[in-house]
């Protein structure tokens, strides 16, 4: 018998070894080299993202198989990612997060192997999937067999997609093909000054281009949140884009056929929002803050913006109406005059079908004189981008609302969720201008022939515009013919689109069988 006690217990000391050994990383050394500038490891990284005590690791023992070039020597237990699963706010997730101290947590095929298990747990389960990304890409000593990794990773996020939120977040270097499976994710964090991605690095660029740019200007954080549009959000440190994580969380559900959270709210659904009343300024081409009248609206006036760098023309982003979560899209008159152009569609474009995805009725705030012209415009595929925004509401089946509060011409007002695209339930202030387009550029096309041969062209154009407004530049025209519900006070904005939410809770909704449609992409 104390034979057999003497054999467990050394047995659980091994175990306890083991253990230690994989907790370690890549040593103290280089744990303390990753550790400058103020990033965390990978498990500390996990330690704020996850609920306190939740984490379960899976393949804590797995190392790889390679001989090559002295990989043999070098096998770390768990091989260079930590995998498993635990809990948001109490909700199930499954995580992976990269080890840069394990071999520059370069991609093997048994870490593929390692986030492909968790990746087919969390579509069977119905759970999100959260990746942490630290990596110094491809393991070049295994040639092949870890860009095969790479595809399998690839497929199940194509699988996923629609089916259960995808959550990257980009903590340290992310290069070649590793950047494609962030970028079929639905929103990816990046760290300011210590994150990045490319496809082909400065190095490559420079021998093949002659062009000289750092790291940092051409796949940065504020590059990529900015420019391109690739990251969603831009965070200041590794805990400032784990917290922010675990917000968003909140506001999604945790796969397509749930419905989104509902928390409770002290917040009164009808409450007045008496300084709406006279938020829109008398002159139609004055602009205002369009985030003025989404704060005052929603719960709390908190509104988590997404994407809010890039394409500052149009708003996106996720709030809550009487506890419910919601999708938002807004025109931003004070950029751009709130026009549209190609960034803006496709920033709304995939926050439509996302929400979409997930049973988040999305609400729109419109305010938009038409598509931004210009060659530069036209010439890059502005029919095309735009074409992605019409064809997201059109397919789009969960409740949608849309709010004019000032313009909505031609086919811009088409676009922003109209009840032309199956639009539930549209309301409009009485500033509301719903017309093909302005009154000035309707007078000069309708009347063209007319001013020219006006004794007083000035003086006619300033009449023939008066009249064009009064006849077109208002919200009853729309709403004799059907095409607009209610002509609401401002100050009873929040109040109405609760009672159209509430209304809408049970809307079913089926698009015509098919294998899947052919959006303009």
């Amino acid at each position: 018998m104390d034979s057999q006690e003497l054999t467990t217990s050394s047995k659980i000391a091994d175990l306890e070894k083991r253990n230690e050994a994989a907790m370690a990383g890549g040593g103290s050394d280089r744990v303390a080299k990753h550790k400058q500038g103020g990033r965390l490891t990978a498990r500390e990284r996990l330690d704020i993202l996850l609920d306190p005590g939740s984490f379960v690791e899976m393949d804590r023992f797995v190392t790889h198989r390679c001989n090559n070039f002295g990989m043999d020597k070098m096998k770390s237990p768990g091989d260079g990612v930590i995998t498993g699963y635990g809990r948001v706010n109490g909700k199930l997730v499954y995580v992976y997060s990269q080890d840069f101290t394990v071999v520059g947590g370069s991609m093997s095929r048994t870490q593929a192997n390692k986030i492909c298990k968790i990746m087919d747990l969390a579509i069977k389960n119905g759970a999100p999937v959260i990746g942490l990304n630290d990596s110094g890409g491809a393991r070049i000593q295994e040639g092949i067999e870890s860009l095969s990794g790479y595809a399998d990773i690839f497929v199940r996020n194509t699988m996923a997609s629609g089916v259960v939120p995808q959550i990257t977040g980009i903590m340290g270097p992310c290069a070649g093909g590793a950047v494609y499976s962030p970028s079929i994710t639905d929103f990816i964090f990046m760290v300011k000054d210590s994150s990045y991605m490319f496809v082909t690095g400065p190095d490559v660029i420079k021998t093949v281009t002659h062009e000289d740019v750092t790291k940092e200007a051409l796949g940065g954080a504020l590059t990529h949140s900015q420019k391109s549009g690739v990251a969603h959000f831009a965070c200041e440190d590794d805990k400032h884009t784990l917290l922010l994580i675990r917000e968003l969380l909140g506001f999604l559900p945790s796969n397509n056929l749930d419905d989104p959270p509902t928390l409770p709210t002290q917040d009164r659904p009808d409450r007045i929002c008496e300084s709406l009343n006279s938020v829109i300024p008398d002159s139609p081409k004055k602009p205002y803050d369009m985030l003025s009248i989404i704060t005052e609206v929603v719960d709390e006036h908190y509104f988590l913006e997404v994407h809010k760098n890039f394409a500052p023309n149009i708003i996106i982003g996720f709030a809550r109406l009487n506890g419910r979560s919601v999708g938002i899209v807004a025109n931003q008159p004070q950029v751009l005059a709130g026009c549209l152009n190609i960034e803006a569609s496709r920033k709304a474009a995939r926050f439509v079908r996302f929400c979409d995805a997930f049973n988040i009725p999305i609400i729109s705030f419109v305010d938009v004189p038409g598509f931004l012209p210009g060659t530069d415009q036209e010439w890059n595929g502005l029919i095309t981008h735009g074409a992605k925004l019409l064809y997201a509401y059109a397919e789009a089946t969960v409740p949608k609302i849309t709010l004019i509060t000032r313009k909505a011409y031609g086919g811009a007002y088409i676009v922003m969720g109209s009840k032309l695209l199956r639009s539930d339930v549209n309301l409009a202030y009485p500033t509301a201008e719903i017309a093909v387009m302005g009154a000035e550029g309707a007078v000069n096309i309708v009347f063209r022939e007319a001013l020219a041969k006006a004794k007083d062209p000035v003086a006619e154009k300033a009449r023939l515009i008066k009249e064009y407004e009064q006849m077109f530049a208002n919200p009853y025209v729309s709403a004799e013919l059907g095409l607009t519900d209610e002509v609401i006070e401002p100050a009873l904005t929040r109040r109405r689109l609760i009672d159209a939410m509430e209304m809408l809770k049970n809307k079913r909704d089926i698009n015509p069988a098919k294998k899947h449609g052919n959006i303009p992409l």
